[in-house]
């Protein structure tokens, strides 16, 4: 599609920081989620501010190794999940498991920092040999589609929870049953009524995009969780007032309980500060060594990913980045900008694919706006009131939102794979392999390293792809052809010799 703001262009400034907004609001949800699971699932306390921290951080990072050629904003990875829970394992210190995580985060960028290298001497194309527009295509379209489950978890989801307990019988090492309260968070509101609220967001984004003129075309991203958001609050004033809990969406509670001690939160402020448990550093080696093998399989994976992405906004802005800016930079921003961004917030970041959809549907490709989007993210992790707004949208709001987002990514793989001829059976059966199993969730764990279903949809995409074209040879123009052509044209050539004469 054809931008409306290039990668070189500058939009005004006012416009500037809309744009850098939507963005923001764009990669906001997954970004905070990341720290939000660490903190659900290990106990210890991770701050959604440090993450935004470090996301700003590592994305400028990365526009200095692009040269400004690459409009894409780094986030939180979801792939780095299990290894973050082995830095908390093993009842260890809450500054230690921050060490750990700082740890891996290096560990997985020097990854990327020894491929850059590798790339340098190498070159790409031999990324073109086994990851061609019928691979890289529908792996795109996984990205996508591996999301949508998110988004439609999130659309009939609000924000309000209560604390339910039930009794329950459980059995001790020598079998003798005792009762157990368990205790769990119920979301309070309906889910039909959180379901109006998405539909309400994706609608507006849809005609903002659609029918909108000027500014509104632009940003329907905001104009839609505006509007998404005015709908939830008013269903959550009736509902405190009617003192009908189904009706509560937004969770206004979070305003009373904000940190305003940004200070503390940190990683190497708790690193640094932090108190460690007696002999900790004894077994510090094991530990590192622990933390290695979690992380550094899973950078493999996300290399995967690193292609895909930057092979999607490449066909959106019409310029191949693994070649201008290269691919050598983009894995350098992307390892350091991981390393860096850690320092602050903890997370190990990646390119982001809701960023790269904003792109797309805004058709706002600038450079600059992504630079402002990083400054923004840093600044707003400093302001305690607007962060806890943040946190106040709504599921339902966000999912409403990612339905465009996650459906114009799986689109854009698919319009990559448009000049491919699905006639050919080589083609036919790469796509199918590669759709089939990202949508279908393979996924192959390993202790504590999880391949995902677009690394293990693209690897075995990468096979079929090579075993079909097995007895394929090249022509004088470098072009891949068959056997079986070469021995058709050839006895064309001898037929058109003997006066047309088949032979």
């Amino acid at each position: 599609m054809k931008m409306i703001y290039g990668v070189k262009d500058r939009p005004k400034a006012g416009r500037l920081v809309l744009f850098a907004l939507q963005q923001l609001l764009a990669i906001l949800a997954a970004t905070i989620a990341v720290p939000m699971v660490v903190q659900s699932t290990t106990g210890y306390t991770m701050y959604t501010s440090s993450a935004l921290f470090g996301a700003g951080v590592g994305t400028i990072v990365y526009l200095l190794f692009t040269k400004f050629k690459s409009p894409v904003f780094l986030g939180s990875s979801f792939a780095f999940l299990g290894s973050m829970f082995s830095a908390f394992s093993g009842g260890i210190s809450m500054a230690l498991g921050f060490l750990g995580l700082i740890v891996g985060a290096v560990f997985a960028g020097l990854i990327y920092v020894i491929i850059a290298v590798i790339v340098k001497f190498a070159g790409v194309k031999w990324i073109d040999k086994i990851m061609p527009a019928v691979v890289i295509g529908p792996v795109v379209a996984i990205i996508g589609l591996s999301l949508a489950g998110n988004a439609i978890g999130d659309l009939t989801t609000g924000n309000v929870t209560e604390t339910v307990s039930d009794w329950i019988v459980k059995f001790d090492e020598n079998g003798i049953p005792y009762l157990f309260e368990n205790t769990v968070q119920k979301m309070v509101c309906s889910p039909y009524v959180a379901l109006v609220c998405g539909l309400v967001t994706l609608a507006v984004t849809i005609v903002c995009s659609v029918y909108g003129k000027k500014m509104m075309k632009m940003i329907p991203f905001i104009i839609g969780i505006v509007a998404g958001y005015a709908v939830a609050a008013a269903f959550t004033g009736i509902g405190y007032a009617a003192k009908c809990d189904a009706l509560k969406i937004i969770n206004f509670e979070l305003f009373k309980n904000m940190n305003w001690k940004f200070w503390e939160q940190y990683a190497f402020v708790q690193l640094i500060s932090g108190d460690y448990n007696a002999g900790e550093f004894g077994n510090i080696g094991a530990y590192i060594g622990t933390i290695a093998v979690a992380y550094i399989p899973v950078a493999f994976v996300v290399f995967a990913e690193h292609i895909a992405d930057h092979k999607n906004i490449s066909s959106i802005i019409e310029a191949d980045l693994l070649r201008d800016p290269g691919l050598t930079r983009t894995l350098l921003g992307d390892g350091v900008g991981s390393m860096a961004g850690a320092l602050f917030g903890g997370c190990p970041n990646t390119t982001y694919g809701e960023s790269v959809g904003c792109v797309a549907i805004s058709g706002n490709a600038s450079v600059i706006t992504i630079l402002v989007t990083a400054g923004l993210a840093i600044a707003v992790s400093f302001f305690a009131p607007f962060i806890t707004f943040l946190a106040t949208i709504p599921s339902c709001v966000m999912g409403g939102v990612c339905i465009a987002l996650y459906g114009f990514i799986a689109v854009s793989g698919l319009k990559m794979i448009q000049k491919e001829d699905l006639g050919d059976n080589r083609n036919l059966f790469v796509v199918s392999v590669i759709l089939i199993a990202g949508v279908g969730g393979l996924v192959l764990t390993f202790g504590q390293v999880t391949i995902t279903a677009v690394a293990c949809s693209l690897i075995l995409g990468i096979l079929v792809n090579l075993l079909v074209n097995i007895k394929r040879k090249k022509d004088g123009n470098g072009e891949q052809i068959t056997i079986e052509e070469v021995a058709n044209s050839e006895n064309e050539q001898l037929t058109k010799e003997n006066g047309g004469e088949d032979l």
